[in-house]
This record gives structure tokens, sequence and C-alpha cells, in this order.
């Protein structure tokens, strides 16, 4: 059965295309594609990406877990709100999941996993969780919104208690901080600067329409692709998954491979025989996945390919 968040009925009163996305009804658009990619690139766009799924673990022993479990470092978070882009992977190197990692408190951190792979992931971290004595609870009381673009994060101050607002505005980029019931975080999905804030479902479409009021204008998954691809940014399930390592993705920076680090799935981190590529089609046309491609790094597929909106023109990340 497809499943709805709290938004979906709000979507619909907006007149959104809605299309199954890894068993989720989502909006794929609200009208032109092409204007709500333009609409974050130039002013400040929403997305409904409560479909992601926001795992706590809390514990004495929280951080030794995520030490064995990231292919990042978690010991570079040190201040609360703190956040880090890692790979999770399994013993095969494979990558299980991408994810962000929020540093609360010494014994509290936060997940933000993909919704495709919420089964998976919530497996693999319970299982490996048990052996730390750490508390793994998956909080479906909270929705999301990621708020985007160059005036994203004043639309969404002007929505904020004035008692929190200084905070939020104070907030460094892939950083977070709660104000009120809202967890707000300087991250995002589209190469641009905004926030993506969980809000208590129960106050999630209060939350969506009052930004609509503030002058953000609702985006679907189709402007969240083109403006990912844009940026370079790889999508788990085409770009990566667990049959691909993260030094062939293009991800070699989220991994830290310091001597004395020991995390799952390093032993089988050869060097890679693949690299991740750029490529820009010069002629008419639109670049899709799976065509293939003959570079000076050799011959390889396209795994993510679309017309580009602020190019003009069609672009692919290959491998």
């Amino acid at each position: 059965m497809t499943r709805q968040t709290v938004l979906n009925e709000a979507h619909r009163a907006l007149g959104a295309r809605m299309v199954d996305f890894g068993g989720w009804d989502m909006p794929i658009n609200y009208g032109s594609q092409i204007e709500e990619h333009h609409q974050v690139r130039r002013d400040a766009g929403m997305f409904d990406v409560s479909h992601m799924t926001v795992v706590d673990l809390r514990g004495d022993h929280a951080r030794a877990l995520l030490r064995r479990l990231m292919a990042n470092n978690v010991d570079k978070l040190r201040n609360p709100g703190k956040a880090l882009y890692t790979c999770m992977l399994d013993r095969a190197g494979g990558v299980v999941d991408d994810l962000i990692v929020y540093f609360r408190e010494e014994n509290f951190f936060r997940l933000v996993v993909n919704a495709a792979t919420r089964d998976k992931d919530l497996a693999w971290i319970e299982g490996e969780a048990r052996a730390f004595g750490v508390s793994v609870a998956e909080r479906r009381d909270m929705a999301m919104i990621a708020v985007q673009g160059p005036n994203a994060r004043a639309r969404v101050h002007g929505l904020l208690h004035a008692a929190d607002r200084a905070q939020v505005e104070a907030l460094e980029k892939f950083s977070g901080c709660e104000a009120g019931a809202l967890f707000v975080a300087r991250t995002g999905y589209t190469g641009e600067d905004g926030y993506e804030v969980m809000v208590p479902v129960h106050q999630a479409v209060a939350f969506w329409n009052g930004l609509v009021e503030a002058g953000v204008k609702p985006c679907g998954l189709g402007a969240r692709d083109t403006l990912r691809l844009e940026a370079g940014m790889s999508l788990y399930g085409q770009d990566m998954d667990d049959t691909t390592r993260p030094l062939e993705s293009g991800l070699a920076w989220t991994v830290d491979m310091r001597p004395g680090r020991d995390f799952v799935g390093r032993g089988a981190l050869a060097a890679p025989r693949r690299a991740q590529i750029g490529v820009l089609l010069l002629d008419q046309g639109v670049l899709r996945s799976h065509q293939p491609v003959h570079a000076p790094q050799g011959a390889g597929m396209t795994t993510s390919g679309s017309f580009a909106p602020t190019l003009g023109r069609s672009i692919a990340l290959a491998r």
C-alpha cells in the first residue's frame, strides 16, 4: 500500500501531480517543473521530505556505535547541533545508505536516512546497536520540510518566535538547533542555502501553509532531482547503492581513512577501478541514466541524467 505524508491533502489542494516514489505518494510537480527549479535558484521553494526517516540514537555508547557504522568520522562532531554527511557501508564496502548525522548530546545523536532504504537501514542499525546498548527510535511523530533558495532563510525566520529567531539566524552551514518544537538544520539537497525543518506532525500543515503565505513556492520531486544533479549531488539507488563503493561514487571526501580508524567495510575499500565524472552534452538532446559514455578516463555508463534548467543544457553523472 502506498504511504502518505501528513501533507498529502495539502499537495492535492494545490493541484500537485502525484506519483509513487519509493512506496510513497509524493508530488512530482505543481505545474511547471522548470519554473519550480528556477524558483529555488532565484528565490525560495520548498519540498515535502517527510518521507525521509528520522532516527534517534540514545545511550552512553552512541558515539562508539557510530564510529563503527559510519565511513566518515563522527569524532568531528563536538558542538551540539553540528551535522556530518556520511555513508554507512556493509562488510563488502557497498553503500547501505548515505545519510546525515546530527550531534545533539554525548549520549544522543540523530540520523536522517533515505525513505526507500528505511527498512534495511533500521535493521542494520538495530543489529549493530544491541552490542553497544544503544536505543534506536524512529521518529514517526516528525515531518520534514526543506526550504531552499537565496531567500529561503529569511522566509523561515519570519515564521519563528522572536526568542528562537536569533539562534536560528546564527546557524552555520551543516548545523541545526531547536526552535520551540521545531528542529531547524541549515542543510539541503539543491546546491542552494536554506533549511531542512523537522516539525511535529500535528503542526506540519500549519507550518507548510505559513510558508505558502510567506511567499515560498511548493516544489515537487522533479525539480528536486534537477537541482541536486546540477549541484553534482548523488542520489541513492541511481548513483550509488550496495553494489558500489563510495570511492567510485564521487564520495571519497566522506570516507575518513586515517590510521587507526576501524569501521564496517573499511577492509573492502581497495583502490577504486571506476570513477564518477560529470558529463555535459554539447549537442541537442537529453541525457538519461544507463546510457554508454566514452571518455578519456575510459568507457562507462550514465547513472543520472537530465536537462539542466539553469544551464539550458543536458547533464549527467557517469561512472
